[in-house]
C-alpha cells in the first residue's frame, strides 16, 4: 500500500534516477539495525516447502534478486531484509566504468516493461569488496544463517577485446572466489559492444574451461559454483553450442535469461530506444528458453529464471518450466519491494493446493 502511493513519484523521475533513490532508501534502512530487524520479521517467509539445495548450497525459498539491481553492493543489509532467499550483485567488472551514455533506462508503462543501455556501471570488483564486507561478516548463510545466498555477477570491460575477455573474466574469479558463494558469468548483455559474441562457438568453450580451471585452483577449500548467464535471443544452434561447452567445461547451472533486443509486444514508439527490454513483455520468451534447457539437459543442469516476474503465477510458470531458482528485478519497478515476499506465500498458496511437499516436486512438470 505504501508503495502504491509513493510510485507514483518516483515515476515522475528519471527511471535511473529513481531506482537510485530507492537503492539509498533500502540501504538506510538495512543500516539501522531495528529497522533491519522489522523488515525481516515482515518479509521474511520461513516454511520447509520453500527450502531447497542448489549445488551445495541451501536457500530458504526460491525468490532471488536479480543482478544490475545493486551493482555496487551498497545496499546489501537492507535488500537482505526484504524476503530474499538470495541476492546477486553485479554486475561487475576489473575496474571501474561509467557505462553508456545518459538516458540510457526507460519505464515502458504501458507493457510493464523497462529498457536499459546501461553498459555494466560500477566502481570496480575492488570497491564492491570493501562495501559488501560488513555482509560478509554477518553470520552464515542459508537456511540456517542469518544471511541470504550471494552471488556476485562478472562481465568484462567494455574496453576489453574479446580476446583478452578470459583474463578479465578469470582475474574476476580471483578476486570474489572466497566471497561468493556462486558466481556468475555475464556473457549476454546487449549494452556492452560484442559480449554477446563470447556466446558463439568460437570463443565460448575456451571461455569457460578458463573460468573454470580458475576457479578449481584458487586457494582455499571454497569452490564457489558457477553459473551462465544467457540471452534470450540465441537460436537453438547457439543455444546447442552453450550447452555443449557447459556440459564439457562442468560449469554448475545456467540463469536464463538476460534482457532482449526484441520489441514485439511493446508500443512502437519504445522501438528505436536502445538496449535491453525487461520486465512483462519478456516473461514468455525466457520461459520458452528456460524449458528448452531443461528439456535438452533432462533437467540435470540447475536453472535459475528471470525475465518478467511479477507475481506468484509468473513465478510458477518459470518453476513449472524447470527453473529450480528465479529472481526478479522489473518487477519490482511496479510491484514494489514486498514482491519477494508475495510470490512465497503465492507459492506455498499453491503447495497446499496441490498437497505436494514442496515447490521443487513442481519443477519442470509442464513440458514444451
Amino acid at each position: 500500500m505504501i508503495y502504491r502511493a509513493v510510485r507514483p513519484l518516483l515515476f515522475r523521475l528519471d527511471a535511473e534516477r529513481a531506482h537510485h533513490l530507492s537503492l539509498r532508501a533500502i540501504a538506510l534502512a538495512g543500516a539501522i539495525p531495528l529497522v533491519r530487524d522489522a523488515m525481516r520479521r515482515l518479509f521474511d517467509v520461513r516454511d520447509a516447502r520453500l527450502q531447497t539445495n542448489i549445488c551445495g548450497l541451501e536457500f530458504t525459498n526460491p525468490i532471488g534478486l536479480a543482478a544490475g539491481y545493486d551493482k555496487n553492493g551498497t545496499a546489501i543489509a537492507g535488500l537482505a531484509g526484504l524476503g530474499f532467499g538470495h541476492l546477486e550483485m553485479g554486475t561487475l567488472t576489473l575496474h571501474p566504468q561509467f557505462g553508456n551514455a545518459l538516458p540510457r533506462m526507460h519505464r515502458v508503462r504501458e507493457c510493464e516493461g523497462v529498457i536499459n543501455s546501461l553498459g555494466f556501471p560500477n566502481k570496480g570488483v575492488d570497491a564492491f569488496l570493501a562495501a559488501a564486507e560488513p555482509y560478509f561478516r554477518d553470520g552464515q548463510r542459508g537456511i540456517t544463517g542469518s544471511r541470504p545466498i550471494l552471488g556476485i555477477n562478472l562481465g568484462k570491460g567494455k574496453d576489453t577485446p574479446l580476446e583478452q575477455a578470459a583474463q578479465d573474466y578469470c582475474e574476476l574469479v580471483r578476486k570474489v572466489h572466497s566471497r561468493a558463494d556462486y558466481i556468475v558469468i555475464n556473457i549476454s548483455s546487449p549494452n556492452t559492444p560484442e559480449l554477446r559474441m563470447l556466446q558463439t562457438r568460437a570463443y565460448i568453450s575456451e571461455l569457460l574451461a578458463a573460468v573454470i580451471s580458475t576457479r578449481n585452483e584458487a586457494p582455499g577449500d571454497h569452490r564457489s559454483p558457477v553459473f551462465v548467464k544467457i540471452s534470450p535471443d540465441l537460436t537453438d544452434a547457439e543455444l546447442d553450442d552453450i550447452l555443449v561447452a557447459v556440459g564439457a567445461t562442468r560449469i554448475d547451472g545456467i540463469i536464463a535469461t538476460n534482457t532482449t533486443l526484441e520489441r514485439r509486444g511493446i508500443p512502437v514508439g519504445y522501438a528505436g530506444l536502445k538496449g535491453g527490454l525487461s520486465g512483462a513483455p519478456l516473461r514468455a520468451r525466457s520461459t520458452e528458453l528456460i524449458r528448452k534447457v531443461y528439456t535438452r539437459t533432462n533437467g540435470v543442469l540447475p536453472i535459475i529464471g528471470v525475465g518478467g516476474i511479477d507475481s506468484p503465477q509468473a513465478a510458477l510458470e518459470k518453476i513449472r518450466a524447470g527453473a529450480s531458482l528465479i529472481q526478479i528485478y522489473s518487477g519490482m519497478v511496479y510491484r514494489g519491494p514486498g514482491l519477494a515476499h508475495q510470490i512465497n506465500l503465492g507459492i506455498l498458496k499453491e503447495c497446499q493446493r496441490l498437497g505436494v511437499r514442496g515447490y521443487t516436486e513442481l519443477v519442470g512438470t509442464v513440458k514444451i
